[in-house]
C-alpha cells in the first residue's frame, strides 16, 4: 500500500528536506504539502487517506500549539509528528500531551529524520534523546479540576470554552463584543484559578472533566456567548 504524507511547513527548503527524508524511508511515498494551517485544513477536507502529518509548530498566523490543536480537532485519528526548531523539553512534553506521535528537532540529520519517520509509521512514539520529562504539574495537586472550574465566572467559562476550541484572542473579543485587553485579563485570571500557564495545559485539565456539564450548570447551554453583560 502506498504511504501518503502531508507536510505542513512555511519554509520551502525545509519542506524539500522533509520530502527527501520521507523518500529515504519510503521511496515511493506520495507527499502533499501545505504552507499554512488553513491550506492544510483544506487538504484534510478532501484527502482522507493520509498516513502521517508532519507539522512545524511555528506557522504564520498561529501561536504556540494553536495550529496543532486545530488540526487535531479536524482529524483526531490522524497521527501527527511535530518537526520543530524549538528544542525545549517543556515544549516536547506539551506536544506529547496534545497526543502527537512524535517530536523531531529540525537539527537532526536526514538519516535520523528518516529513521524517526519510519519508527513512527511502525507505531512508535519518537522523542529526541535529550528529552527529559518534567515533574508532575502543580495543576495535578490541590483542589480538583471541577472545584477550580466552579471558581470561574460565567464569562470566564465562555472564554475558556473558546480557548478549548482554539480561537484566537481577537476572535473571542469579537464574539463577546469586548476588547482584546479584556479577553487577556480573563485568560490571565483563568490560568491563575486553574493553576496552569498555557492554553494547552488548560485544555489538558478540561479533558479530565465533563466540561459540557459545567457549562450547562452555569447556564451556557450552546457553548457560545449570549451577551457580554458580565464582562
Amino acid at each position: 500500500m502506498l504511504e501518503r504524507f502531508l507536510i505542513v511547513d512555511d519554509h520551502p527548503l525545509f519542506r524539500e528536506a522533509l520530502q527527501n527524508a520521507i523518500h529515504l524511508a519510503f521511496p515511493v511515498a506520495e507527499i502533499l504539502e501545505a504552507s499554512s494551517i488553513e491550506a492544510a485544513q483544506k487538504i484534510l477536507e478532501t484527502e482522507e487517506n493520509i498516513d502521517l502529518l508532519l507539522l512545524d509548530l511555528t506557522m504564520p498566523g498561529t501561536r504556540g500549539f494553536e495550529g496543532l490543536l486545530a488540526l487535531r480537532r479536524q482529524r483526531p485519528r490522524l497521527p501527527v509528528v511535530v518537526v520543530s526548531g524549538l528544542e525545549d523539553s517543556r515544549i516536547v512534553g506539551e506536544a506529547l500531551a496534545c497526543g502527537v506521535a512524535g517530536f523531531i528537532p529540525k537539527s537532526v540529520r536526514k538519516p535520523e529524520l528518516a529513521a524517526a519517520i519510519r519508527n513512527v509509521m511502525n507505531g512508535m512514539v519518537y522523542v529526541p534523546e535529550w528529552y527529559a520529562p518534567d515533574s508532575p504539574s502543580p495543576a495535578s495537586e490541590g483542589p480538583s479540576v471541577a472545584a477550580r472550574l466552579k471558581t470561574l465566572t460565567p464569562q470566564q467559562l465562555r472564554v475558556l470554552e473558546m480557548l478549548r476550541q482554539g480561537k484566537l484572542n481577537k476572535q473571542i473579543a469579537h464574539e463577546l463584543s469586548v476588547g482584546e485587553t479584556t479577553v487577556k485579563a480573563h485568560i490571565t485570571e483563568i490560568f491563575r484559578k486553574l493553576n496552569v500557564h498555557s492554553r494547552t495545559m488548560a485544555a489538558m485539565q478540561l479533558s479530565k472533566v465533563d466540561f459540557a456539564a459545567v457549562l450547562a450548570d452555569a447556564g451556557i447551554a450552546d457553548k457560545r456567548p449570549r451577551s457580554a453583560s458580565d464582562a
